[in-house]
């Protein structure tokens, strides 16, 4: 067969629309030089200039694979893999000469497909790639049918993948679920911002100028209010003037809770951010997958989360929090670095100096922020080496981390054992779906101090400056003019119902698709009636299944057969032909109607009018549209009386 010129901007188009997603996550050179390859194919095809010499292309090759191996350090590896797939799919099209090279290409776009999930798997992306796999198929059948039109190649394409369907379904519920990615390296893992384990001034406020979401929580029976939403993560306790850092635990003991109550439970469909904590409501008390509680009560997995991740999880609202808390694990939340904040210092020796207790000196902490007319700000001013000085007592202005840090220093200063503790507060109600979602613009850190007695207790320095922040959520405290994300704003009620609505068709994809593993697997079948369920019933059910649906397709596509014989004018000639077989005469499978009659004619002169006679009638019964029911009497008669 021959590749014309629309095979080829097919194949073309379809390079093209498989790469076009990996722009934003390959070097700009890479979608560079893959356009300027592909509009190169294009511009030989229109103006009929013969392809590039093989020496040619071997050389380019071995110039990209040069610039590769500098780029990323490594021939290996997701990001690698997929440039190299890219740009050699591109070059691939300057060698096209063969049907054999266009059905590679194609296979080759088929896969590149699949490595657009490696980066996103939303409903978005799969939308793009359903519509793409469409296109390719469109080529594909192109290339099988030569000059079918665009609408009917199209058409089968469509048919082609609504076919898929069924199969795609059946394998999806019954393949046996594969623990952890099926493409891992350790240079692969997700990037994906979120709380770190160090805080400085600013580093908060620049996470809250995301709105990607963080995690998303299903309340199971009573709920606590937002102003109890604190979603504990990394706990930082050293501090050198500027940062504040998780450092190491001084002890391994366990922590402990004394007295709790208001038990809540609820579950957790946290994103991948590539760290090793979970996130759960303070204080928590039970998870349902393996994880270790550090001794400051953070929640760490068992390895970096680099997929979506549900736990169930269970926190006491009221609590009392260790006691009794090691001689080391004090010290380590007294510690300050030498020479860092002396009006600080001073300001807190003040207080202490008024022989007042812990308690009294907190109060007079959070009096101070709400008092002196401090300000809540995504924009603060910058600080100087004195930093906590500095906005104490010159600029007044910052975010939650500058509050939380410069509340524990202060604690610190008066020697009450303090520490910061970072997270995320709040959340976003969707009443569609009955869950919480938290996103990365409600990061929020607050701070914890030690009191005889009680133990840990939270203390949230920022509620005393801006309580709307707590009780609200961002958008409400911040000035209309801030640089909030689009989903942090506040919206019209109509935006704020399409935005609930696809982020609830978003959970729904994340929990059902995407979060389809062995034990949602192993719960779906249970109620479906399948007992007993072990990977080997699920292949043998999927088999079958597969073959079932096969064998149904099979007899659909194979009814026309079928039509043959309801046809009447059809039956009796067929019986005509056989009267001739038995005569000797036998009809070709490719030979028509009339070119038999004619060899027949020949082959049997005594009967060559009946012959003749006879194909005549059928020609022009079963080929005109209408015809008298005296007509077909006639043909069947004349049929009958034919000799055998």
């Amino acid at each position: 067969m021959k590749l014309t010129a629309p095979l080829v901007y097919g194949l073309i188009v379809s390079i093209l629309l498989v790469s076009a997603p990996h722009a934003e996550h390959l070097p700009v050179w890479v979608s560079v030089l893959s356009t300027m390859l592909l509009g190169w194919r294009a511009y030989l095809t229109a103006s009929g200039n013969p392809l590039p010499k093989r020496w040619q292309l071997l050389f380019i090759t071995l110039v990209c694979v040069g610039i590769i191996a500098l780029s990323f350090h490594t021939l290996f590896g997701r990001e690698v893999g997929v440039t190299l797939l890219i740009l050699l799919g591109s070059l691939k099209l300057l060698e096209l000469r063969e049907v054999r090279d266009a059905t590679v290409l194609i296979y080759l776009c088929c896969f590149v497909i699949i490595t657009n999930f490696f980066y996103s798997q939303s409903i978005p992306t799969a939308l793009f790639m359903l519509f793409t796999l469409l296109i390719i198929l469109a080529t594909w059948v192109h290339l099988q049918t030569g000059a079918l039109a665009f609408k009917p190649r199209l058409r089968i394409a469509a048919i082609i993948l609504l076919q898929a369907i069924p199969l795609s379904l059946l394998i999806f519920v019954l393949f046996p679920r594969v623990q952890g990615p099926l493409w891992g390296m350790p240079q692969d893992a997700y990037g994906s911002s979120g709380l770190s384990d160090t805080m400085s001034p600013g580093s908060m406020s620049k996470l809250t100028l995301s709105e990607s979401v963080a995690f998303r929580v299903t309340f199971i029976g009573q709920r606590p209010t937002r102003e109890q939403m604190y979603w504990r993560g990394p706990v930082l306790w050293d501090f050198d003037g500027r940062t504040w850092k998780r450092g190491r635990n001084a002890t391994l003991q366990q922590p402990r809770l004394d007295k709790f109550s208001q038990p809540v439970n609820y579950t957790v469909t946290l994103e991948p951010h590539n760290k090793p904590w979970l996130f759960a409501l303070d204080m928590p008390v039970r998870i349902s997958i393996p994880a270790d509680f550090a001794p400051d009560f953070q929640v760490l997995n068992r390895g970096p989360v680099n997929t979506r991740l549900r736990y169930n999880a269970t926190s006491v609202m009221g609590y009392l929090a260790n006691l009794d808390e090691p001689p080391q694990q004090m010290r380590r939340a007294l510690s300050l670095p030498e020479g860092f904040n002396p009006r600080t210092r001073q300001l807190a020796a003040e207080w202490r100096a008024q022989n007042i207790g812990d308690e009294a000196v907190i109060k007079n902490a959070l009096s101070y922020f709400n008092k002196n007319a401090f300000e809540y700000t995504l924009e603060p001013p910058p600080l100087g080496i004195n930093s906590v000085d500095d906005f104490l007592f010159d600029t007044r202005k910052g975010f939650c981390e500058y509050y939380a840090s410069s509340f524990v220093f202060l604690m610190r200063a008066a020697g009450i054992p303090a520490r910061v503790v970072t997270g995320y507060q709040g959340g976003e109600y969707n009443d569609l779906g009955d869950y919480y979602v938290l996103r990365q613009s409600d990061a929020h850190a607050w701070a914890e101090v030690w009191l005889q007695d009680r133990g840990w207790v939270r203390y949230d320095p920022t509620a005393a400056v801006a309580p709307g922040r707590i009780q609200n959520g961002l958008s409400a405290t911040l000035p209309n003019n801030a640089a909030l994300p689009f989903f942090a704003r506040t919206q019209s009620p109509l935006l704020l119902k399409l935005r609930l609505n696809l982020d609830a068709l978003t959970n729904q994809w994340n929990q059902w698709v995407l979060g389809y593993n062995t034990e949602r697997q192993f719960a779906f079948l249970t109620r479906l009636g399948m007992e007993d369920i072990t990977w080997q019933k699920l292949a043998m059910n999927m088999f079958g299944g597969v073959a079932l649906l096969v064998g149904i397709f099979t007899l659909i596509m194979l009814r026309r057969l079928r039509l043959r014989n309801s046809d009447e004018v059809q039956k009796i000639y067929l019986k005509f032909c056989k009267k001739l077989a038995k005569a000797g005469i036998t009809r070709a499978a490719h030979e028509g109607a009339q070119n038999f009659a004619d060899r027949a004619s020949q082959l049997n002169s005594r009967d060559a009018a009946e012959i003749l006679d006879i194909t005549s009638q059928y020609i022009a019964l079963r080929y005109h549209k209408h015809h008298d029911p005296d007509s077909l009497q006639v043909f069947k008669r004349a049929v009958s009386k034919f000799p055998t």
